[in-house]
């Protein structure tokens, strides 16, 4: 059957016959670019102007319910969660106080000469 279409496509291009959507053709075209970076050129089905290969129509869910139900299914483990990005932000913020108060410990060492100014390369050569 496929192989009647192709011969019945090439006889009516040979006797100039136009193709049902080609150049000329006045209807709205798909507004998707290829991956040439063309304009596609089949025709636009679909209320937002895509063809149906280039898709389009769903505009996703709307109502709280279907929000619901659409992170559930994508949700695979809790790690990006909101309360575990709160989380992970708190213990970040406190990790930077705690090293911000070692700093400052360790400058008031070294300005008071309970330490050396180069300590560290010593200790590290202890630790060798």
């Amino acid at each position: 059957m496929l192989g009647d279409f192709k011969k019945t496509t090439k006889r009516n291009l040979l006797k100039g016959i136009p193709w049902r959507f080609g150049p000329n053709w006045p209807g709205k075209r798909c507004e998707a670019k290829t991956i040439k970076g063309t304009p596609c050129q089949r025709p636009a089905k679909l209320p937002v102007g895509r063809c149906r290969l280039h898709g389009g129509a769903s505009t996703g869910p709307r109502t709280k319910d279907g929000l619901k139900r659409l992170a559930d299914s994508k949700t695979i483990h809790g790690r990006f969660t909101k309360s575990e990005r709160a989380q992970a932000k708190a213990r970040a913020e406190q990790g930077r106080i705690i090293r911000r108060e070692l700093k400052e410990l360790e400058t008031w060492f070294i300005d008071n000469g309970y330490l050396k100014k180069n300590w560290r390369k010593d200790w590290d050569d202890l630790l060798k």
